[in-house]
C-alpha cells in the first residue's frame, strides 16, 4: 500500500476492479463509468487517499464541507451510496468500514498511478434549484432519513402538518441528501409564489426549460412545495406527471393529503418538548428537540446565553407553549436579547404578538406566526372559519358530542359540524388522538390563540363562553368536580 503523499500526488488511485481518475473527477470499472455525486467523492477521495486509517466523523465533515453546516446524517447518506455505488459487502468485498465511536476507514488495498491518464468525460454534478440552507436541521433526522431512504422507491410522497411544523424545511433537507441519486436532478417549485390564473404545468416546465416530453423522460425528483394553495390543480398535475413520467419521483408539502392512488403520507409532528418529570437537568432537557431548537437559536441572537438550571422550567413552559412548532419557536427565541426568559414566557400570555417579529428575508407567510396560521386561514370555506372560531374555547382536547353541544347553532347543525370538524382536522387544524379508545381532537394552543381573536373580533366569544360553561357544567360529576372523560387535559 503506497504512503499517503504518494496516493495524495497520484492523477489515477486503483483498487479492487476500480480506477479513480482524481483530475477527471470519475471512477471507472473496466470501462464502464460509475455516476457518483461531487459530494460523495470528495468523501470516497479523502478515505481512499487515507486508505487503513481511521478518519473521524468530525475531519470527514471539515474536510469536504469546510463552508457549510452539516449534520452526521449528511455523511451517513453519502456513505451508504457510495457503499451501494462500489458494491461494498458483495461476494465478500469490503472497502469502508465504520469503526464505532472513532469514524470511518477504507480498508481495501490501494495502489497510486502517476501515469497520464486518457480524459474521459466528467461526470455531471448533479443540478438543481435548491436554496442555500442557512442554519442546520434540528430534531428530524430520522424522520429525513426514512424520506431519503423511501423516495427512490415511492414515486409520491405528502409531507403534511400544521402552519410552521415545518414542511419545507424537512422536504428541502431530503431533497439536498438526494442529489447524487437523480441523473437529471431535484428541482424545487414553490407554489405559493405562483398565482392561480397561471397553469400550473407551464410554470413547471418553465421552471425546468424544457418541454414536457422531455420531462416525461427524465430521472429527476421534483418538490412541489405548499400544495394546499392549489390542491386541486395540484392533483391534476400530479396524476398526469405520474402516468407519463415513470422515472420522476415527487416530494410534496401541504397541510392536507393530495389523495392521489400513489400518494405516501408522511404526517410531520412537532418538536419534542419535556415533560414536568424530565427537568432533572441541564443534559436531559436538552434532550428534547424543541430545546434545542430554542437555545440554538437564542445563542445565535444573544452572545454567551447558555441554559441553566434555575431555566429548565421556563424553557420547557415556553416550549410547550409554542406546541414545539420550529417557526414559533424561532419567532419566540429571536425575542431573547430584548425580553430575556421571563419576559418571554410573560408576553406569551398577551397571545401571538411577540411571535410577529421574523426574518426580514424570509417569505411572508414565515415573517410571523400570524401570517403562517393567515395562509391556512383564507383557504378555509365560511363555515369552516366559523367552526375553527368557535373551537378556540376549548382548551382541552373535546370529543364530537362535545363540539356539537357547545357550539352547533341554527346555522351549523350537527350534521354539517361533523362533516367541517372532519375537514378541518384532514388540513392539519385540528389534530386528533384515539390513544383512549374514543377519537378526541384538540387545536394546538397557537392555533386556538388565533381562532379565539378571530371570535372575539366577530362578537361571539362570550356568547360561545357561555354555552361551554353551561356544557361543562352538565357533564361535570357533582361528587368530585372533576371533567368526564370527554375533557383531557393538554
Amino acid at each position: 500500500m503506497n504512503s499517503l503523499d504518494e496516493l495524495s500526488s497520484a492523477s489515477v488511485l486503483r483498487f479492487g476492479p476500480y480506477a479513480f481518475h482524481l483530475r477527471q473527477r470519475l471512477i471507472l470499472e473496466g470501462d464502464r463509468q460509475l455516476r457518483m455525486g461531487g459530494r460523495a467523492l470528495d468523501i470516497l477521495q479523502v478515505l481512499v487517499e487515507r486508505a487503513g486509517r481511521v478518519v473521524s466523523k468530525e475531519q470527514l465533515i471539515a474536510l469536504v464541507w469546510p463552508n457549510s453546516v452539516v449534520e452526521e446524517i449528511n455523511l451517513r447518506v453519502h456513505i451508504a451510496a457510495l457503499r451501494r455505488a462500489l458494491g461494498d459487502g458483495e461476494n465478500g468485498q469490503r472497502y469502508i468500514v465504520n469503526v464505532p465511536q472513532c469514524g470511518y476507514s477504507f480498508v481495501a488495498p490501494v495502489q497510486g498511478d502517476s501515469v497520464a491518464q486518457v480524459v474521459f468525460e466528467s461526470l455531471q454534478v448533479p443540478q438543481h434549484n435548491l436554496p442555500a440552507r442557512l442554519t442546520p436541521v434540528t430534531g428530524r433526522d430520522s424522520l429525513v432519513g426514512g424520506l431519503v431512504r423511501q423516495l427512490p422507491l415511492s414515486r409520491l410522497i405528502t409531507v403534511t402538518g400544521p402552519a410552521g411544523v415545518g414542511k419545507s424545511t424537512v422536504a428541502l433537507r431530503a431533497a439536498e441528501l438526494l442529489l447524487q441519486h437523480f441523473r437529471d436532478g431535484v428541482w424545487q417549485v414553490d407554489l405559493s409564489l405562483i398565482d392561480k390564473d397561471i397553469p400550473l404545468l407551464d410554470h413547471l416546465l418553465k421552471t425546468l426549460d424544457i418541454d414536457f416530453p422531455t420531462l416525461s423522460a427524465r430521472h429527476a425528483l421534483l418538490v412541489l412545495d405548499n400544495c394546499e394553495h392549489l390542491h386541486e390543480a395540484c392533483r391534476s398535475l400530479l396524476q398526469n406527471l405520474l402516468d407519463a413520467a415513470p422515472r420522476l419521483s415527487i416530494l410534496a408539502t401541504c397541510r392536507e393529503p393530495l389523495r392521489l392512488g400513489l400518494e405516501v403520507l408522511q404526517p410531520l409532528p412537532p418538536l419534542t418538548t419535556p415533560k414536568t418529570s424530565a427537568l432533572n437537568s441541564v443534559d436531559e432537557v436538552m434532550g428534547y428537540s424543541a430545546v434545542q431548537l430554542f437555545v440554538s437559536r437564542a445563542r445565535a441572537r444573544q452572545h454567551g446565553f447558555h441554559l441553566r438550571e434555575q431555566d429548565l422550567e421556563t424553557v420547557r413552559d415556553i416550549c410547550r407553549r409554542l406546541d414545539g412548532l420550529p417557526l414559533a419557536i424561532e419567532l419566540a427565541a429571536a425575542q431573547i436579547d430584548a425580553l430575556a426568559l421571563v419576559g418571554l414566557q410573560s408576553q406569551l400570555d398577551h397571545g401571538l404578538q411577540v411571535l410577529s417579529h421574523g426574518r426580514r428575508t424570509a417569505v411572508p407567510r414565515h415573517q410571523s406566526m400570524c401570517a403562517a396560521l393567515d395562509w391556512s386561514y383564507q383557504r378555509l370555506s365560511k363555515q369552516e372559519q366559523r367552526v375553527l372560531q368557535r373551537l378556540s374555547v376549548f382548551k382541552m382536547a373535546f370529543t364530537l358530542d362535545a363540539a356539537i353541544g357547545v357550539i352547533s347553532c341554527a346555522q351549523l347543525p350537527p350534521s354539517m359540524l361533523v362533516s367541517v370538524v372532519e375537514q378541518l382536522a384532514a388540513k392539519s387544524l385540528l389534530t386528533t388522538d384515539r390513544s383512549s379508545g374514543t377519537l378526541r381532537y384538540r387545536m394546538l394552543n397557537t392555533t386556538r390563540r388565533y381562532a379565539r381573536e378571530r371570535l372575539e373580533q366577530g362578537g361571539e366569544l362570550n356568547d360561545v363562553e357561555r354555552r361551554h360553561a353551561r356544557y361543562q357544567g352538565r357533564t361535570r360529576p357533582a361528587s368530585s368536580g372533576r371533567l368526564t372523560a370527554q375533557f383531557v387535559e393538554q
